[in-house]
């Protein structure tokens, strides 16, 4: 047993950050790697490490007080919104500058340091220039170019890889049981993301939105069928991402009401108010982010039926993503040219730019999205 079991396909990241806890360490990080690789994994296990006497045995009270985020020593901050503000990087920065509690780290873990603003940014910098004593920061991004180049300079880099087909299937049926059939369909439809995998494996409804968005393809012949796909996966991702969060906003909603003696005493008191329309506001942020990660997961998918019809019209060796739907592979590639499908993947990208990067809505970008996809007939 190791807090580094669940980082899959990561030998190589593995063996430096045990190096680090022997001995080979410094005060700042920065895990970068694809979505869905295990950047927040790979940094949580690294301070459960730190925090170990055994050097991250899994089983420890240390170790356990970590993973379920009850650790005095180890702070996380994830953030719901669209940026990390300078007002909580500076809290943070506070907190940086006190003893640890115990004998060993205080951990700084920031999952979304791609999401920092400027400022937030600088506010961050000053204290990574300047580090406390036996103060440890691990930052998580999609990539290095994410974080300002002073941060870059002042933290050690740590790149986790996509992990293998083959090795999401064998964390699969290892952690959750998952047959091996559901498992190496799970790791090929995924690409690679560890949550997203998991999340096939476990739910037949997300597997069943998946199956209805890797169909659009071939079936984008006329206007009305590009109009019909674009409401679909708007839908689809609501209906997603209202299941993600869902349960998460209702338990929100219990704490606040618990807080305040809503339950108890039946009756809101004056700071009631206020303090719902915040809950309230940042719920609706969150869900609007989320629908936007869930249309960006479908669109991904679709970035997979046009790679996977490239294999095919080039006879690659490689294995094509979704197997499941080899039928329509085909005909897709039968019915368009490699050319078609390289414009396809592009127009893909520039729908994800529009959405993500200048805040176009959703459903303008994916209508004219499906138009760009549209077959020949």
């Amino acid at each position: 047993m190791s807090v580094f079991d669940d980082l899959v396909g990561q030998a190589a990241v593995i063996e430096t950050l045990r190096r680090a806890v022997a001995g080979d360490m410094t005060h700042a990080w920065l895990f970068t790697g694809p979505p869905g690789s295990g950047r927040s994994n790979a940094a949580v296990a690294f301070a459960a490490a730190l925090q170990c006497e055994q050097g991250g045995c899994g089983q420890c009270h240390s170790c356990h007080e970590v993973a379920v985020g009850t650790h005095p020593d180890v702070r996380v901050t994830r953030t719901e919104k669209l940026s990390i503000g300078v007002d909580e990087v500076r809290e943070l920065v506070r907190s940086s500058a006190l003893a640890p509690a115990g004998r060993r780290y205080q951990v700084m873990i920031v999952e979304d340091a791609d999401r920092l603003t400027e400022q937030a940014a600088n506010a961050l910098l000053k204290t990574i220039e300047e580090p406390t004593e036996r103060t440890v920061w691990l930052l998580c991004a999609p990539t290095v170019e994410d974080v300002l180049p002073t941060i870059r300079s002042r933290t050690r880099l740590v790149v986790l890889a996509t992990p293998s087909s083959a090795d999401v299937a064998e964390f699969l049926v290892r952690r959750d049981e998952v047959d091996d059939e559901t498992a190496l369909y799970a790791a090929r439809a995924s690409q690679g993301h560890i949550g997203r995998a998991r999340a096939l494996a476990r739910d037949g409804d997300t597997r069943r939105r998946r199956r209805q968005v890797v169909e659009f393809p071939v079936r984008l012949t006329t206007l009305g069928a590009c109009m019909k796909a674009a409401t679909t996966l708007h839908d689809l991702a609501k209906e997603e991402a209202d299941a993600l969060t869902g349960q998460h906003d209702a338990k929100e909603r219990e704490d606040l009401d618990r807080a305040y003696g809503v339950v108890e005493r039946g009756r809101r008191p004056r700071e009631y108010a206020p303090a719902l329309r915040d809950l309230e506001k940042s719920q609706k942020t969150r869900a609007k982010r989320r629908h936007l990660d869930v249309v960006d997961r479908g669109l991904m998918d679709l970035v997979s039926m046009y790679r996977d019809a490239l294999t095919v019209q080039l006879g690659a060796s490689a294995e094509i993503v979704n197997e499941e739907v080899r039928g329509d592979v085909e005909k897709l590639a039968a019915a368009t040219t490699p050319e078609d499908n390289l414009r396809r993947i592009d127009a893909v990208f520039v729908a994800r730019e529009q959405m993500l990067e200048f805040n176009v809505p959703p459903m303008l970008a994916l209508e004219s999205l499906m138009m760009g996809l549209r077959v020949a007939t």
